[in-house]
């Protein structure tokens, strides 16, 4: 039987920061891998889903581990804050974990459950947490002192109640630049009820005549929220991401769960 939320943990000194994207932790006094990174999933009022991740111990001796859950937020520099208090609108109350410790062999793996169950009657929307997996053990120094470091990762959790889906909503186009460095930047809106993430590729002729594919970098885009993402140049073979001058004109279509983005910029010097 699964555990309710466990009490607010205590504040650590991190040698590792947690981030969404991040789907393993190597540290001192920290070795542990993780998937999947984030998970997605849907649920309707009443019901009751469960997910699994799977954790792998890489440590040389025996690990211990300690789970929970936070809120967080996505700063606009792509900053992920975690907070043990319950957020106003926090649907953490919903959730079940399987356990609050875990100790494992080298080598050792464990599927972990936990389940989220929104009562019946809650409106459509998008629920969203993370998963907090911590190490106990001390970190070794050089001189082979322990000390009270420790490190975390955060698995980030949404779950989808009811009908509710992104609406992205392209605002403008720009390039920004830092020396010589330049790099071409969308702004999004979000119009819906649940976050999106733009994918595909498009592709740009500049001002040498040169085909140059881009991608959308990988960031969340929360319900009314606006952010800025980068289109990357891709690399071919290995090789570093093509250079590129302006004029630019890029055309394509971007997607995200559920809908499409039709692209297509003139960018000036």
């Amino acid at each position: 039987m699964l555990s309710q939320r466990i009490p607010p943990a205590r504040q650590l000194l991190l040698v590792l920061l947690p981030i969404l994207w991040s789907g393993h932790a190597l540290a001192q006094g920290f070795a542990a891998y993780v998937t999947p990174p984030r998970i997605e999933a849907k649920v309707q009022p009443g019901q009751t889903i469960r997910q699994v991740i799977e954790i792998q111990h890489a440590g040389r001796n025996r690990g211990n581990y300690r789970f929970y859950t936070n809120d967080w937020t996505f700063g606009p520099d792509r900053a992920v804050q975690f907070q043990d208090a319950l957020a106003p609108d926090s649907c953490r109350p919903w959730v079940a974990i399987e356990r609050r410790d875990l100790t494992l062999e080298d080598g050792g793996r464990y599927r972990y459950r936990i389940e989220i169950a929104p009562p019946a009657g809650t409106p459509a929307r998008e629920c969203r947490f993370a998963l907090m997996i911590e190490g106990l053990d001390p970190a070794l120094v050089d001189s082979g002192v322990s000390i009270p470091v420790s490190g975390r990762i955060g698995v980030i959790v949404y779950v989808a109640i009811g009908d509710v889906r992104p609406q992205l909503v392209l605002e403008s186009s720009a390039v920004q630049r830092s020396g010589e460095r330049q790099q071409i930047e969308l702004t999004v809106r979000n119009e819906g009820s649940a976050h999106g993430r733009l994918e595909g590729f498009v592709t740009g002729r500049d001002a040498e005549g040169r085909r140059i594919e881009f991608a959308p970098a990988d960031a969340p885009i929360l319900p009314g929220e606006t952010r800025r993402i980068a289109l990357l140049p891709l690399s071919e073979d290995g090789k570093s991401p093509a250079e590129w001058r302006l004029p630019m004109r890029i055309q394509g279509q971007l997607e995200w769960a559920g809908g499409q983005m039709p692209i297509d910029l003139s960018l000036a010097p």
